[in-house]
């Protein structure tokens, strides 16, 4: 018996230690490969506040930036948007293609280019409808798209058009710019309406967009714009590497004029080359399926041209090579 406890006591020690050893070491193996997972958590990964530039203006209008709830406003914007990576590659890649029809119709109403970030920060260039009914790129109420001239039935929504709407934006901008004299307080309006931007300076008694206290959205409207226009012009400052194959480029179509009813526009999207999707995608102000166009107005219909279905078509030589911060403008 004493052999038999003497062996049991032997056994149960060496498996004591044994396990001891198996616990000390799986210990202190994750603890070393925590430190590991630490060590190169530290080392790989970076996160840098985005610049803030010592100088910035809108529409030639200096921003001052250095007063400190101007400065930390631009920034909270600059960060949402800079690091907010999924969307704001996706408006550089869209504002590639619809920069180049905003563009001219803004000069030709002598408005300053940068209003071009304002449908960008309106819609990200989606035809969305906002909570209040408001829609395509310009965002236009049903009320304030008619004002401006823009048809807005069953069949019809002009508000989709991009070319009309922008003119009717174009109008807008000008409207308010003309009681306020400024073209910041002309971007507010556009969001906040001109009403309610004039009670402010009133009851505030101030006459500046930077010196107003307003609601959150109307409050970061023009910091949004701000932002938006700093990426853009500057996008591998902030982050954003970019090849021409990389941006949604303009598609070339033609136009079809018609001044009578179109009892199917599946059929005419057909007869023309094209499927309805790809009729509704180049023309997303028909609303309906069909056109009936009893007053014999005259409509202007894009159909892409031939080869718009092979994306290689939009590819130049040098599509490839990365972009600087000037090349992304250059079109």
């Amino acid at each position: 018996m004493n052999l038999k406890r003497l062996l049991f006591s032997v056994l149960f020690t060496v498996v004591v230690l044994i396990t001891g050893k198996y616990l000390i070491y799986s210990t202190q193996s994750k603890k070393n490969s925590d430190e590991d997972y630490r060590k190169a958590f530290q080392i790989n990964y970076k996160i840098f506040t985005a610049e803030v530039p010592p100088k910035l203006s809108f529409c030639d209008e200096e921003v001052p930036i250095k007063m400190y709830y101007v400065r930390e406003s631009l920034e909270r914007e600059l960060l949402t948007n800079t690091f907010w990576q999924s969307n704001t590659m996706l408006m550089l890649k869209r504002a590639y293609r619809w920069f180049p029809v905003i563009e001219p119709i803004l000069k030709q109403n002598g408005l300053p280019d940068d209003f071009k970030y304002l449908a960008l920060i309106e819609s990200g260039f989606l035809n969305v409808v906002s909570p209040a009914n408001a829609a395509g790129f310009w965002q236009f109420i049903k009320p304030t798209g008619q004002r401006y001239g823009l048809e807005i039935t069953e069949e019809v929504d002009e508000r989709y058009d991009l070319e009309k709407a922008t003119n009717a934006a174009c109008k807008f901008i000008k409207s308010t710019y003309g009681i306020f004299n400024n073209w910041t307080l002309a971007a507010a309006a556009y969001n906040m309406g001109e009403g309610g931007v004039k009670r402010s300076l009133e009851t505030q008694n101030v006459n500046s967009y930077y010196d107003l206290y307003l609601n959150d959205e109307t409050s970061r409207y023009v910091y949004r714009i701000l932002a938006l226009k700093l990426i853009y012009t500057q996008p591998v400052k902030y982050g954003y590497y970019l090849r021409l194959k990389d941006l949604y480029p303009p598609i070339p179509y033609r136009i079809v004029t018609v001044d009578s009813s179109i009892t199917n526009l599946v059929s005419f999207a057909k007869e023309n080359g094209v499927t309805y999707k790809v009729l509704k995608d180049f023309n997303p102000w028909l609303r309906n399926k069909q056109l009936n166009n009893k007053s014999k107005k005259e409509y202007k219909i894009k159909i892409p041209n031939s080869g718009y279905d092979n994306y290689d078509n939009f590819l130049a030589p040098d599509s490839y090579k990365l972009l600087n911060d000037t090349l992304i403008l250059d079109r």
